[in-house]
């Protein structure tokens, strides 16, 4: 009876455990997607592992859904010790506890990197390899970044969970990804994450987002958003439209060699089109149609 209760136990811690360990997280991977150039070009210019910058992002924002985040722009919850900049106030290990406010970003992302290197209680982290992302997890927790006494353990799980170490090989980044962490909110709403797929960029557009709108957060015209995506500028565009950012391919990736895809309800060539960032003009081509041709509900579409 001893051993079952034994048995028993054991299972249940182990089972609390695997409970308590995080699981992948479209939101944690849609972040990542958003600031890894960022954390890339920090690594190259101030030398922290882009996967422990990632994963303190991640962490200390919520994946930018904290209200420090938010209304402050400040994704490493970094106090206002020797700040002179704008401040917002929150509880944290006291009440009301003054944390610093950024203009976007990227200028948190940045304060974070001087932050860890002109702090002398960081400099020992300096001497550890870009690829030691465990070293640098123990050793922010040793210095004193957080009070948690799983922050390490934490900060390591989430860079394995979402293989972040892989980044901390990387040489280059994407320019203008990097870039847009850069812009500030636009009428006091968080910008558009942007996305990327077939060689392109994209953002997916909101209630009563415009292209003039879209124009003044991305920085191209509201003609050019608009010829992009074989539009009107004029146009409405509805919530949930893809809004490709540069000129549209001339066929899926190549990894669809071998894809058909099989109309839906509601589904028209133009939805289809803009879902695989490919020009319209090319998928009537492809599949030897016009646009006075019919579309059939389970029809097959070629994509390359």
């Amino acid at each position: 009876m001893k051993k079952i209760v034994t048995i028993t136990l054991m299972l249940c811690c182990l089972l609390a455990t695997a409970g308590a360990q995080q699981r992948w997280n479209q939101r944690y991977q849609q972040y990542i997607d958003q600031y890894k150039d960022v954390a890339i070009e920090q690594m190259l210019k101030w030398k922290i592992p882009a996967s422990i910058t990632l994963a303190q992002g991640l962490f200390e924002s919520g994946a930018g859904q904290s209200r420090l985040a938010v209304k402050g722009n400040n994704h490493f919850g970094i106090k206002c010790n020797g700040w002179n900049g704008l401040r917002m106030y929150e509880d944290d290990d006291a009440r009301n506890e003054c944390f610093r406010v950024y203009g976007s970003a990227y200028e948190s992302y940045e304060d974070h990197s001087q932050f860890l290197r002109n702090n002398a209680r960081y400099s020992g982290l300096f001497k550890l390899k870009l690829t030691d992302y465990r070293g640098w997890a123990k050793g922010l927790k040793k210095a004193g970044y957080a009070t948690s006494s799983t922050y390490a353990s934490k900060l390591i799980e989430i860079i394995q969970l979402y293989r972040l170490y892989e980044y901390d090989k990387a040489s280059s980044y994407d320019k203008f990804m990097s870039a847009h962490s850069k812009d500030r909110m636009v009428g006091g709403q968080a910008l558009h994450p942007i996305k990327m797929f077939n060689k392109n960029y994209y953002l997916v557009a909101r209630r009563g987002d415009t292209f003039s709108a879209l124009a003044e957060e991305t920085g191209i015209s509201a003609r050019k958003l608009a010829k992009y995506n074989e539009r009107d500028k004029r146009d409405v565009l509805d919530e949930g439209d893809i809004v490709w950012l540069k000129k549209k391919q001339k066929k899926a990736p190549k990894n669809y060699e071998d894809w058909l895809h099989y109309v839906r309800s509601g589904e028209s060539m133009y939805s289809i089109a803009q879902k695989y960032g490919i020009r319209l003009k090319k998928l009537y081509k492809m599949n030897h149609m016009s646009p006075t041709d019919d579309l059939r509900v389970g029809q097959g579409l070629r994509l390359r």
